[in-house]
């Protein structure tokens, strides 16, 4: 029998201790951090320790416990002072955190700038942020300005200079925190709308794109001084939302969650042929609670699961995509799914459950395709079966399970009406407490000030995308850009035709092309608000329901993680297992294909809504199985292999890759056209089955039957 046993890796017995395959040590549970920092949407920051550390640690800790003081008292001055308080904390903190890059002159000690400590330059720019952060709730009169945080308020639309120059430096310092944390693009794209904003009223004003033009001054209090800007919603979500759940994931895996999601997917596929690649998948959405990061998820279940799956025998890149494609379902799945997740409930004024529940069906339909591929490719590649000596799935339960309790928490406690802040809150409070249960992970004093401090870290990057996402919403806003946008993409659509399906159809292709496009560029917060407001319209224009669009621009803008050229958690998965990187990222396309499909389906057609559990039982019943049964035929004609029949001949894939197509229109007419086709593409993979039999000897799929029944 064909069959290899392999011990789980002990990846997090301490800290410092190796991953172990049976074949030597993998990867260090440091340099899996670090290797996962590489590839995220921000740029890995600097190991502070020293006085400098302290001073760092205390500071996030103070920020961590204001972010939780809020959500049961907040502060009597409103929102907007909180966000003016908490942006005073984080953005200091980016430029002692977060390195230039830039190199003035050799230093005598040419370490790299991750384990350099702060630069005087750094110093004095965390200065100058302290410095215009908190310039408008400064009680003191300084001229005209200053005077207090109403004394600020009553100026707006009439800023002195000093209100002005205060603002220029914080824009700049948002530019450069952007710059260090995430790369020049999205400072460039900044920058672009800008000078949109500042040079567009000497467009010709018969161009659909052209306004009546702003000065410098109103820009900056559209920025510093409105609702739309700086503190608008995206960095009001940051603070609010993303903050309490980074720390919510430190908790959970400082208490040992995280080992215990991937020992748990280990035991409960341990004997089955595909138990390499279930495991991979299973912990890439259990883990997807702690991280909510493709890339971090990826190199995560990677450096346990990369030995398993070659052992299987998986090449590197069809691992890879694999791992990449299980990797991005974090920020799909619920209960905690991307950051954007979060910008959608506040735009729309829904709850963050009601967005989990339009999340829930697109999941599933999600990993379906992953776990049928991986069926699939096991049977095509002969994958050998491998034994995982991971220990009873039932003992660890009985053990370990109380880590599920406090996910189960936050969906209770939403469905009582509560919001979401008090539900992590809540939740973090129990994974603090139940952490005793475990000698290894309790979470002593120290232990939970590093929790607050990594949650805390772990939001600086997108505290400052989002607040410098306020530049493109409050230029947006300001201009009328995202109206005259959304013309222009529809325009295009009617050139092509005049039915309303096809108008429809066709701008939704657009759409997605172009928020791919944008996500190639930007990180996925700052991509889901420029697609909000320059794309969302577009669609709400053509009837989409609010919902529809907003999850369709939030798919799309997560997507950018397996899309290449870039494909960030493709090409994490490609360092993690040393395969050919362009294949890698074209495996990880056939696994994550659903995800392109499903938000299309959910928004030319109004059974779609279903998808996303809108409608009632039987147009949710009806969306669902169909969506299921062309997200199978996909799976089927993208392997080329029909689960117990056997290999698909290309007329078969291609026959399968239309009805698939076909099926996720979802009006009656199509359904039934695709429903056909299948069947004709099964037909024929059961013809070629049984003309490969009368050929007198045993096919491919009986071959691989027998040599299971054997095992």
């Amino acid at each position: 029998m064909d069959t290899e046993s392999v011990p789980l890796p002990p990846d997090q017995r301490a800290a410092a201790d190796p991953v172990w395959a049976d074949d030597g040590p993998v990867e260090t549970h440091h340099d899996s951090r670090e290797l996962a920092a590489r590839f995220e949407d921000e740029k890995p920051g600097r190991v502070l320790s020293g006085p400098v550390g302290l001073l760092f640690t205390g500071g996030a800790v103070a920020v961590a416990l204001l972010a939780l003081w809020q959500v049961f008292f907040p502060l009597p001055q409103g929102s907007k002072y909180y966000l003016i308080i908490f942006l005073s904390g984080v953005l200091p903190m980016v430029f002692l955190a977060y390195p230039s890059g830039v190199r003035l002159r050799r230093r005598a000690a040419d370490r790299p700038a991750e384990r350099r400590g702060p630069s005087p330059a750094d110093w004095l720019l965390a200065a100058a942020a302290l410095l215009a952060c908190l310039y408008p709730v400064l009680p003191v009169a300084l001229g005209a300005g200053g005077g207090g945080y109403d004394a600020f308020l009553d100026r707006q639309g009439l800023l002195v200079p000093l209100d002005v120059v205060l603002g220029t430096v914080l824009l700049l310092l948002l530019l450069e925190a952007c710059r260090r944390t995430t790369g020049w693009i999205l400072p460039v794209v900044c920058l672009l709308f800008l000078a949109y904003g500042y040079y567009g009223g000497l467009l010709p004003q018969s161009w659909p794109v052209a306004h009546a033009g702003l000065d410098f001054a109103q820009l900056v209090d559209a920025f510093y001084n409105s609702d739309s800007g700086f503190y608008g919603t995206p960095l009001d979500v940051a603070a609010s939302y993303i903050v309490l759940f980074t720390i919510y994931g430190a908790v959970l895996d400082l208490s040992g969650a995280g080992r215990f999601f991937v020992e748990l997917s280990a035991a409960a596929f341990r004997r089955s042929r595909t138990a390499a690649g279930r495991t991979a998948v299973a912990s890439g959405f259990l883990l997807g609670t702690v991280s909510g990061s493709g890339a971090a998820t990826t190199v995560s279940i990677g450096a346990v699961t990369w030995p398993i799956l070659r052992r299987a025998g998986y090449p590197p890149e069809r691992a890879g995509g694999m791992l990449a494609a299980a990797g991005v379902g974090a920020i799909l799945s619920p209960p905690t799914l991307g950051a954007a997740a979060f910008i959608i409930a506040e735009y729309l004024g829904v709850s963050y459950l009601q967005v989990l529940g339009w999340a829930t069906v697109p999941t599933i339909l999600y990993y379906l395709g992953i776990l049928l591929s991986v069926e699939i490719d096991a049977r095509r590649s002969g994958v050998r079966p491998v034994v995982i000596d991971a220990g009873s799935a039932g003992r660890l339960l009985a053990r370990f399970g109380y880590h599920f309790l406090s996910l189960i928490v936050i969906i209770v406690v939403l469905a009582t009406g509560a919001s979401a802040t008090r539900a992590v809150v809540i939740a973090t409070v129990l994974a603090a407490a139940l952490s005793f249960l475990d000698r290894r992970h309790r979470l002593t004093p120290a232990r939970l000030v590093e929790a607050l401090s990594g949650g805390v870290r772990g939001v600086l990057a997108v505290s400052a995308v989002c607040a410098a996402a306020g530049i493109i919403t409050a230029t947006t806003t300001k201009t009328g850009l995202g109206p005259q946008a959304a013309a222009l993409l529809v325009g295009g659509a009617q050139a092509v035709s005049s039915e309303p399906a096809v108008v429809l159809a066709l701008t939704a292709l657009l759409a997605a092309v172009a928020l791919t496009l944008l996500g190639l560029a930007v990180p996925v917060t700052a991509s889901f608000v420029i697609g909000w407001v320059i794309i969302g319209p577009a669609l709400l224009h053509l009837g989409v329901a609010a919902p529809a669009a907003a999850m369709f621009v939030f798919y799309f803008a997560v997507l950018s993680e397996v899309s290449p050229p870039t494909a960030l958690a493709a090409v994490a998965a490609a360092a993690v297992t040393g395969g050919r990187l362009v294949p890698t990222m074209w495996q990880t396309l056939r696994y994550a294909l659903p995800a392109y499909l499903i938000p299309i389906a959910f928004v030319i057609t109004p059974t779609g809504l279903g998808l996303l559990g809108i409608g009632g039982v039987g147009r949710i019943a009806v969306a669902a199985v169909v969506s299921a049964l062309g997200v199978t035929v996909l799976a089927v004609a993208a392997g080329g292999w029909l689960p117990g029949v056997g290999p698909a001949g290309t007329p078969e894939r291609v026959l399968g890759a239309v009805a698939g197509l076909v099926l996720l229109w979802l009006e009656p007419l199509p359904v039934a056209v695709g429903a056909v086709l299948a069947a004709v593409a099964v037909a024929g993979v059961l013809v070629r089955r049984g003309s490969a039999g009368r050929a007198g000897g045993p096919s491919v799929a009986e071959l691989v039957d027998h040599r299971e029944e054997k095992e």
